[in-house]
């Protein structure tokens, strides 16, 4: 850990003023610079000594051994800094498709964010996810494009590909002044003046009139923006046609309006590495991006199961969202937001979910891979808190006899698998242990034993991702040797065709009180297989009529149900995709019970489900490789031997993207062959795109 570079946080003894705190994410597809552009935030506001690089392993937020190796984010991490009288409190997540869990837990309790693009590659296709996650969680975004440095760089391209690729109306506030290497300021579109940064690397901005040669240009894309503007928003509509213009201030109230409502998007450029545009791109994040008073009230599930709100102020009942647990040498931290209430150590927390009841050993405000005391924590901060020992993430905590329940971040379903055992068997146990812990740090990782050979497989979101989980099990949990599979896929099984009025009886005589349950199940599939239905599960009906069933008794059916889908009869694979309804039952006097009937559910559709026609489903990711424009031959004839289905390919200087959608058994190992058919000039991403028909042999046990 490098705390030479980090300044001593002050004791937090005391809030911030409401509406004087950012909560706010850096979302990118990888290798755009967010890391970078946290660097200098932290650098300008004072929170660092020294900017840290991410090809010198010297980032704050990259702390962990694996993110300085491999350079990229791994895990969200969380710092906080001040400017111009406000705290920001700042989430730097990760780029890699493999992580997008990790972006999903920030997102959930984030209130805005910044999208950061390469003005090079423009929209690539991970900045195409996090984008459509902020969209989900309803977080309002500004887009600040990076690297404006760099040959190639074109900010209108840029801005052309967030309006066709994200379907967003881009507001653009700044013209760049020179181009590539040539870069050295923006001219402020709303005050019409220039901001302009020393050719050398660092030093002041400088705040001037507008350079002469750009002086129309900057008439033009002052008078382009208004319209935009105007087009969007009735109090600069109604300016505009009074005055022929839009004023500066008018401009602003709109375009944080417009922010808000998730209307448009203000876009600024800049090129992080030189250390320009990051002084207005943080003047954004106040002007445009909400406080936590700014958001509407939380709402969660109240013990009777109605809906409830808690207002974002520091009075009343206590509602959080444990939204990560990290284990340390020093114990367990669970990260919180506070959506209401106020904090303190020592206080009672009640595990809405659970219904455990910790108490609150110490707040600590988080800088990273370092923590400061704090005596108390309000609504609208994030904070780490040490004395949870069972609080998993996703819990809400809550004011104990004011239980809420608040909506936990959704977690995206493995598809890929590795066989992990201990090479010795003295450390078979350590290894379940980490495993466990590994598995509670981040839930989009998956534990289970095969039933068949007895393994013990690790699941999770991509190769990347198990090959990160391993080495954490080596050497964070260890040191343990361990012996590691080669990656399977996750695959499903669904429904094509189904049955209607099967009948399952349970019936059970031991001595004493018996089981008895009678059900009809009518077995359908969804609708056609594709992703949509691969990922909807089970939907249960009922329409037993009559009383045949009591309603007891239906909800332990469909239990029964879910238990029965774990393992599919064509391969042991979990069973998606279809619709179960009970359309009939009888019941016995004494021996009908819930357990009788949750066990006739999962016998039954068993059953059912081996009288109906199955398929089996493997996992397929939407590919893009950019190749130079002499390989893109080779590189089709490889997709299509791969069982892929080009949907798209375009070329620009000399460089084609190809799109493609290909299972994603066939990707194993793809980068070494990409390499080597592009001389290692090409790259691909890869990200999860649902499910498809799987050819005859594929996924079956021998």
């Amino acid at each position: 850990m490098r705390t030479h570079l980090i300044r001593p946080l002050p004791p937090q003894s005391a809030a911030p003023a409401p509406g004087h705190v950012r909560n706010l994410g850096l979302l990118a597809h990888v290798d755009a610079g967010k890391t970078t552009v946290t660097e200098r935030i932290l650098y300008l506001t004072g929170a660092t000594y020294k900017r840290g690089e991410v090809h010198d392993g010297t980032t704050v937020t990259d702390f962990d051994p694996q993110e300085r190796e491999r350079g990229i984010t791994i895990y969200a991490a969380a710092v906080s800094c001040d400017w111009k009288g406000h705290r920001i409190n700042l989430i730097d997540t990760p780029g890699h498709v493999d992580f997008a869990d990790e972006v999903e837990r920030s997102l959930r309790v984030l209130d805005g964010a910044v999208a950061v693009f390469d003005a090079v590659a423009g929209v690539e296709p991970q900045s195409e996810s996090v984008w459509r996650q902020a969209e989900r969680h309803g977080v309002p975004r500004i887009a600040f494009v990076n690297k404006m440095d760099r040959a190639g760089a074109d900010l209108d391209r840029t801005v052309a590909s967030l309006r066709d690729e994200l379907h967003t109306v881009p507001l653009v506030v700044q013209l760049p002044i020179g181009r590539e290497d040539g870069f050295t300021g923006v001219v402020d579109l709303l005050r019409l003046r220039a901001l302009t940064w020393p050719q050398r690397d660092g030093g002041a901005v400088q705040d001037g009139p507008v350079p002469g040669e750009l002086a129309g240009q900057a008439l033009e894309r002052r008078r382009l923006l208004e319209e935009a503007v105007a087009e969007l928003h009735p109090l600069a509509l109604e300016e505009f046609c009074a005055e022929g213009a839009v004023s500066a201030a008018t401009l602003a109230t709109a375009l944080r309006e417009l922010t808000l409502e998730g209307a448009a998007t203000v876009v600024l450029c800049g090129s992080a590495y030189r250390n320009r545009g990051v002084e207005p791109l943080l003047d954004a994040v106040l002007a445009y991006l909400p406080a936590p008073a700014d958001v509407p009230p939380v709402r969660g599930t109240g013990p009777d199961g109605s809906v409830q709100e808690r207002a974002p102020t520091a009075e009343g009942p206590l509602a959080a969202l444990a939204f990560k647990v990290t284990a340390t040498g020093t114990g367990r931290l669970t990260s919180v937001r506070l959506y209401s209430g106020t904090l303190r150590k020592g206080d009672a927390l009640l595990d809405a979910g659970t219904g455990n009841v910790e108490r609150v050993g110490r707040i600590l405000h988080v800088q990273a891979g370092r923590h400061t005391d704090a005596d108390l924590a309000v609504a609208g901060d994030i904070v780490a808190l040490v004395g949870l020992k069972g609080v998993r993430a996703g819990a809400t905590l809550c004011t104990p006899g004011a239980a809420l329940v608040l909506e936990p971040p959704s977690t995206a379903e493995p598809v890929v698998s590795v066989a992990v055992e201990a090479l010795r068997g003295t450390d078979t146990d350590r290894l379940t242990s980490a495993l466990a812990r590994l598995a509670e740090e981040d839930p989009s990782l998956a534990v289970r034993t095969d039933p068949e050979t007895g393994q013990t497989l690790l699941s999770g979101m991509g190769e990347l991702h198990l090959e990160v989980a391993v080495e954490r099990l080596r050497q964070a949990y260890g040191p343990l040797a361990l012996k590691v599979g080669r990656p399977q896929v996750a695959y499903r099984e669904t429904v094509v065709r189904g049955v209607t009025g099967f009948v399952n009886r349970h019936v059970q005589q031991n001595g004493g009180a018996g089981q008895f349950a009678h059900i009809v199940l009518d077995v359908a599939p969804l609708g056609e297989v594709g992703a949509e239905v691969a990922a909807t599960g089970l939907v249960f009906d009922s329409t037993v009529v009559g009383g045949r069933v009591p309603q007891e008794f239906v909800r332990a059916v469909e239990a029964g149900c879910r238990d029965a889908l774990t393992e599919g009869p064509l391969g042991g694979h979990p069973v998606t995709g279809l619709r179960v309804t009970l359309t009939d039952g009888a019941t016995h006097a004494k021996d009908s019970s819930e357990p009788a009937f949750r066990a006739a559910g999962r016998n039954g559709l068993r059953a059912a489900l081996r009288a109906c026609l199955l398929q089996l489903l493997e996992p397929v990711v939407e590919l893009t490789a950019t190749v130079p424009e002499e390989s893109l031959g080779g590189v089709l004839g490889d997709l299509a031997a791969r069982r892929s289905r080009v949907t798209g390919s375009t070329t620009h200087g000399g460089t084609a993207v190809v799109t493609a959608v290909v299972p994603l058994a066939e990707v194993f190992g793809y980068a070494t062959r990409l390499r080597s058919r592009t001389q290692g000039r090409g790259s691909f991403t890869a990200r999860p795109c649902g499910y498809a028909p799987a050819p005859e042999g594929k996924g079956r046990r021998r």
